[in-house]
């Protein structure tokens, strides 16, 4: 289960359940995605100037879909992959300023998650940041297109989706996929400083703004997913 934790003004939001093995991959399992929805909605109740960090504990920040959920229950794959969406609507959207400490591993609709964010901060020494469907024989739904698209320059969008490379931290800071990096130990502190000192745009207008800031990515975000746009055999 993700929890919520508060440094001053600073709402951090994990992934994964406290205390959790360092190996959880945080994928997302539909029960998980209502969790953080909840999650998410607690710190819209807060009232004052507010930031929002979220992050992972251990070896990914997030390894994306659960695959083995999805492919149990392929008859609500539509439905599961327009949940998922909705993680993206919500942060892209969200009332407060948003910072990603990128922990570990951020891949598929995990690395998505963390794009959805307004500013990511990247563990420096350990983790990749990657859009793996290209390997996986999976397509990319036309939310996903718009966001990724949306969210990074084309030529950078054209060699994630397409080559499925794996960005470490200096790479993904050279491509403008992150915004920064730091070491382990410092990684979270460092997100929550940079929302810290954004706490202060915490007003009506800033979700006003970053909805016509993304209003493209949103109108994609928007397209449920159906059997027609998307093309997908698991076999």
């Amino acid at each position: 289960m993700p929890y919520l934790k508060r440094d001053g003004d600073v709402f951090v939001l994990y992934l994964g359940a406290e205390g959790q093995n360092i190996d959880s991959e945080n994928r997302f399992h539909p029960d998980l995605i209502t969790e953080l929805h909840a999650l998410l909605d607690e710190v819209e109740a807060s009232e004052g100037p507010a930031a929002l960090v979220v992050t992972a504990n251990g070896k990914f920040f997030s390894n994306g879909l659960d695959t083995d959920w999805l492919f149990g229950n392929f008859d609500k794959n539509c439905w599961y992959l327009d949940r998922v969406h909705s993680l993206y609507t919500r942060l892209l959207g969200f009332q407060m300023p948003t910072v990603a400490a990128v922990n570990g591993h951020a891949f598929g609709a995990g690395a998505m998650l963390a794009t959805s964010c307004d500013f990511r901060i990247m563990r420096a020494d350990r983790g990749y940041w990657c859009l793996p469907e290209v390997h996986l024989g999976m397509p990319f739904t036309v939310a996903m297109n718009a966001l990724v698209t949306g969210r990074l320059t084309n030529q950078v969008a054209v060699e994630a989706m397409t080559t499925g490379r794996r960005y470490g931290a200096d790479d993904a800071l050279a491509a403008r996929i992150v915004d920064g990096k730091a070491d382990a130990e410092s990684l979270l502190a460092t997100a929550v400083a940079q929302a810290d000192a954004l706490k202060g745009n915490r007003k009506p207008n800033l979700p006003v703004i970053k909805r016509a800031l993304h209003q493209h990515i949103l109108a994609g975000l928007a397209v449920e997913t159906t059997p027609e746009n998307l093309a997908f055999n698991p076999a």
